[in-house]
């Protein structure tokens, strides 16, 4: 097995997966392993070109450090990306060539489902590895993580509205949601079920017409959903949906969503003028890594609900630092997060504690 390793933007470790024979080819971004081994899923996108693919790679490695930090997590941040279309490229072969790769990385890298892939996919990845969590419950795992992410949206969206219009009441508030993947569809639903009003808008014409016959949404047209007059606009799509073209347009008063990178830091400097109260991405979606991370020690799910209802809190540290300090939430989310790195980093710790259920694969056990 061959893999070359780069010391790129700041990230400790890149390394480039290709079997030929497998049909695999991918990118292991390790950001930071300060705070613990790296904690980030596996992507899988159609990717224009190995280019396209490193940058996502090492943009989100370097937020899952961030999220992980803010989170509170023993986890560092580390990111993975499979070059393939989810809809027709996957096979046994490539994930279980990707596990290989993560195996040979010796637990300084812990994959997971991520867009594009499922728990399915993490049981060939599991077959060649320890390394994985979101694997099914039958190995110890949770499952699906999805779930637990739009549920710890709901409890940032909560501290959201209640920083900016004094309550909780989610029913009380329109919404638009862009984006009705896995998380997206499970926040939909989660706040249907909480008597809010829907607008949706996806790519994909199926999933709309699901979230309006299930969940009573309204279907827009995808290039619309900024337009609306609603109270939340919610990004569960892909980045920078929110840009110098899109700000402009929006009606909505909060940006609370469960995408990564929704928008750059010199957007949210302009929404913070423009009066938009805008929830940190990855201080709202950190739920579903909450959840995984506790394979790692063995997994409980009444701990993991409890620890994703410190994402309200988490979040409304970030506004208070944020209003403190006259910085925008972005900056402030970021400033608490490299406080905790910092602090952590200057302990000198080693790499972090071996997880009980890797230990018998450290022993040459299977």
């Amino acid at each position: 097995m061959i893999f070359e390793t780069l010391d790129i933007s700041g990230h400790e470790q890149v390394v480039f997966c290709n079997n030929q024979d497998a049909g695999l080819k991918a990118i292991i971004a390790i950001h930071s392993t300060v705070l613990g081994p790296a904690l980030g899923g596996v992507r899988m996108r159609p990717y224009a070109d190995s280019q396209a693919a490193l940058t996502d790679a090492l943009r989100l490695s370097r937020t899952m450090t961030y999220k992980n930090a803010l989170a509170g997590l023993n986890v560092g941040g580390g990111k993975a990306v499979l070059i393939g279309d989810p809809a027709t490229d996957k096979t046994e072969p490539i994930f279980r060539g990707f596990g290989r790769y993560v195996d040979s990385l010796g637990g300084r890298y812990i994959t997971a489902e991520d867009m594009g892939t499922d728990v399915d996919d993490m049981e060939n990845v599991y077959r060649e590895t320890e390394y994985v969590v979101g694997v099914h419950q039958v190995h110890g795992g949770s499952g699906d993580p999805a779930p637990f992410t739009a549920y710890g949206a709901l409890q940032g969206l909560m501290a959201t509205l209640n920083k900016k219009f004094g309550n909780e009441e989610i029913g009380k508030y329109s919404y638009a949601v862009q984006g009705l993947g896995h998380i997206g569809m499970e926040l939909v639903k989660l706040l249907k079920e909480r008597g809010a009003k829907l607008f949706v808008a996806d790519l994909n014409p199926a999933l709309v017409e699901r979230a309006v016959e299930e969940y009573g949404a309204e279907a827009v047209k995808p290039d619309d959903i900024y337009d609306l007059p609603v109270d939340v606009f919610s990004p569960c799509a892909f980045e920078y949906a929110i840009n110098e073209q899109t700000l402009p347009r929006l009606k909505a008063k909060v940006i609370c969503g469960t995408a990564n990178n929704q928008m750059s830091h010199v957007t949210g400097v302009e929404a913070a003028k423009r009066g938009i109260l805008y929830a940190p991405d990855y201080a709202v979606n950190a739920g579903g890594v909450m959840n995984v991370s506790l394979e790692i020690d063995g997994y409980n799910r009444e701990r993991a609900m409890r620890l994703m209802r410190n994402i309200y809190h988490n979040v409304g540290n970030v506004f208070e630092l944020s209003e403190r300090e006259g910085i925008t939430p972005q900056y402030a989310a970021d400033r608490i997060a490299e406080a905790r790195i910092s602090a952590i980093g200057k302990l000198k710790l080693p790499l972090g504690r071996t997880a009980p259920r890797f230990m018998g694969h450290l022993r040459g056990e299977h």
